[in-house]
């Protein structure tokens, strides 16, 4: 069988990541990685073994089946679009793009060729989502907490866009709802845009969520609390663990429900080389991808919506 033929356009710090999962895997053929620093683009060619680095996607075109785009948020649009114009597979990390207008062209396009373009909210991989699926059923309250310490990368976009986004998309993923209103607070620290916010967002369903994200901590936690009417569920992201809370038959007491509770650690696991194997399981399944366009663009109009609700607090 012939390999798949893919490249990462982009190889900072996520992007070289992409890079050598694409390397390891088999029945996939790492063509190029792309770069504006060509230093950078060769090391990481080298190191995964592969034999060209460019500073210039467009050579690659013609060259590739699928491609990662991992470059800043502001080139997402340009480098998708043209990618898929050429009939190749993209996986583009999140968030999709910077408008709607601009995530709905690359769907539209997507669609017409036949091509799977998936995005990169890799917490749909983390073991422990996948884990709580199988419990949650309605849930009626959700509160998530994202806190990292600050890093440089990452800050051409405010922290609802940076990190909120992704307890965005497992929340909307989890609920599916449409959101009927978003209250939310924040504040710019470190940089000029936002590095701490909390949003409140109600759905059409009744679910509550509250929702927080800050980049300037001091620890970093990604941990998601969701109720339901039968559950409790404690999601640790970060260190794949998670506490599930039922009412069991009975009473311990007089008045006091009897409470089983159950943890698991989920060991661990590598939810970026489970994205990118699904990515090409999808292309050579022709299958949808398990993150799809619509998926990141749903998040996104959720995330802009916040940001819109920011802008409130402060004119």
């Amino acid at each position: 069988m012939t390999a798949l033929r893919t490249a990462v356009v982009g190889v900072g710090y996520l992007g070289n990541f992409h890079a050598q999962k694409y390397a390891a895997l088999e029945g996939v053929q790492l063509v190029g990685v792309v770069d504006n620093d060509a230093a950078r683009g060769a090391e990481v060619a080298k190191s995964c073994g592969c034999c060209t680095a460019f500073t210039d996607y467009r050579e690659l075109i013609g060259q590739v089946d699928a491609v990662s785009v991992v470059v800043p948020t502001q080139y997402h649009h340009q480098v998708a679009l043209d990618f898929l114009a050429a009939g190749v597979h993209v996986l583009i990390e999140k968030p999709i793009t910077v408008t709607i207008e601009q995530a709905d062209e690359l769907i539209a396009l997507a669609d017409a060729k036949g091509l799977v373009f998936q995005v990169g909210h890799l917490e749909r991989f983390n073991p422990v989502l996948m884990a709580a699926e199988e419990v949650l059923t309605a849930p009626l309250f959700v509160e998530s907490v994202r806190i990292a310490p600050f890093k440089p990368r990452g800050t051409d976009v405010n922290v609802v866009l940076d990190l909120m986004i992704h307890d965005i998309d497992i929340i909307q993923h989890l609920v599916k709802s449409p959101v009927a209103r978003i209250d939310a607070i924040g504040a710019p620290v470190f940089t000029g845009e936002e590095d701490i916010a909390n949003a409140r967002i109600a759905f059409e369903n009744g679910c509550v969520a509250n929702v927080t994200a800050s980049r300037i901590s001091l620890k970093s936690e990604r941990k998601m609390r969701i109720f339901q009417q039968d559950a409790y569920l404690t999601l640790d992201f970060q260190n794949k663990k998670l506490l599930v809370a039922k009412r069991g038959e009975g009473e311990l007491l007089p008045g006091i429900p009897n409470v089983q509770v159950q943890e698991r650690e989920l060991g661990e696991s590598d939810p970026l080389k489970s994205e990118i194997s699904s990515f090409v399981e999808a292309i050579k399944t022709g299958r949808q991808p398990q993150v799809s366009g619509r998926d990141g663009r749903m998040a996104l109009e959720t995330a802009l919506k916040i940001n819109q609700a920011l802008n409130r607090i402060q004119s």
